[in-house]
């Protein structure tokens, strides 16, 4: 069997090593003409550092990022709320770990074409389009060559639609699929060079009413900070809502020019970032269902949500994981695809919401905040006894 998935990010490159335990072939297509370490911080909770550990990753996570102790929860003055164990210190079996996006990407497109084969991932290569109609059993893609402009055909057992938010494979299998959806929040995100704080291994979650700052450490002595701003009342989205979009210090700082935390300079923070990324924090509406036949959908293009709960690029890692899973104790193809997308449509349906829930919450007791992050963690499939002694992904 080989899949042909499209898009290089976190899960279709995770997904390309599932399918390569699982005994499958799997191809990438990725538009970018260079596979670069763009981006900047992500957390991998322990629901997926499971899952990339069952893939032999385990180690190189461990090097690559740091493993966050606990959220504190504080208000401007630097004053805590609230403070909440993460990873083996909350009880997992697995850590949470803090990395750079781009290096976690870099790590797996390093795995894949060490195992898969060098030519396994192929760059500047952009799907356009795809149909069942050929030779039975297969479906057929067309990919834009984006050096020569020429339109090529590939077949396949299977299509998967790893390509991110503005995906190809789903506008095609949902033209009428809804808009993005701004929940009204302006976003700006950035990485500095600094010192650590609190236990070094700490997440500062800060509120003051609609101003919020998230910052924790991935490495590299860097700080990884996020600050959002509601700026409006939620919306379909009007504008592009490109990830890699560049902002300014201007248009950020005058929201936290006064913050004075005492363990954390917020100011020298964002003034320190090398590059400032801004965008609107947007989902859209969960599908009613995600493809058809051969071709499904994984990670961002089936479940774009709110980039709160540290939840996006873990649940692209167990879509993969899942993904393969279903196909390799399948009798065929769109029996698995169907059994991928019942196990994960409401699952991640449910995570979509949450994350909903969480942008809105205004708690700020310890009772309130504890209430909060518990449902979050019940909501999204994060229950540290579930995830602790279910069976293993990997195929025996």
């Amino acid at each position: 069997m080989t899949v042909l998935i499209a898009g290089a990010g976190i899960g279709g490159l995770t997904a390309a090593l599932s399918l390569h335990a699982a005994g499958a072939d799997a191809i990438v297509v990725e538009s970018a003409r260079e596979i670069r370490p763009l981006g900047v911080g992500i957390n991998l909770l322990p629901h997926a550092v499971r899952e990339l550990t069952e893939l032999g990753l385990g180690e190189d996570l461990a090097a690559l990022g740091v493993a966050t102790a606990e959220h504190v929860y504080s208000d401007r003055f630097g004053n805590e709320i609230f403070t909440e164990p993460r990873g083996t210190a909350q009880g997992y079996r697995w850590p949470q770990y803090s990395v750079h996006r781009g290096e976690l990407q870099m790590l797996l497109l390093d795995a894949v074409r060490e195992r898969l084969g060098a030519d396994a991932v192929r760059s500047g290569a952009r799907l356009v389009g795809f149909d069942e109609s050929g030779e039975a059993g297969t479906v057929r893609a067309r990919l834009l060559d984006r050096e020569t402009g020429i339109v090529g055909e590939t077949t396949a057992d299977a299509l998967i639609g790893a390509d991110g938010l503005h995906s190809a494979v789903r506008a095609q299998l949902h033209p009428d699929g809804g808009p993005l959806l701004w929940s009204g929040i302006r976003m700006w995100r950035g990485t500095t060079v600094a010192e650590p704080f609190l236990t070094g291994r700490s997440m500062a979650i800060v509120r003051e009413g609609d101003v919020e700052l998230v910052a924790y450490p991935i490495g590299g002595g860097r700080i990884n900070w996020v600050c959002g701003v509601r700026v409006s009342e939620p919306q379909p989205l009007a504008e592009d809502a490109g990830w890699n979009r560049g902002g300014l210090l201007a248009d950020v700082l005058p929201y936290y020019q006064d913050w004075k935390l005492g363990w954390l300079d917020v100011p020298a923070l964002l003034a320190g970032s090398g590059e400032i990324l801004e965008y609107p924090m947007v989902d859209r509406e969960p599908l009613p269902a995600w493809g058809r036949g051969r071709v499904t959908l994984l990670g961002d293009a089936a479940h774009p949500m709110y980039p709160v709960g540290a939840n996006g690029g873990s649940q692209a890692i167990v879509d993969a994981r899942v993904l393969a899973h279903e196909l390799a104790r399948a009798d065929d193809v769109p029996t698995g695809l169907a059994r991928y997308e019942n196990a994960r449509r409401d699952a991640t349906a449910a995570v979509v919401r949450a994350n909903r829930d969480m942008s809105l919450a205004g708690g700020q007791t310890m009772r309130e905040l504890a209430r909060i992050t518990d449902t979050y963690r019940s909501a999204t499939g994060s229950d540290i006894h579930v995830l602790n002694t279910r069976a293993s992904l990997t195929p025996c």
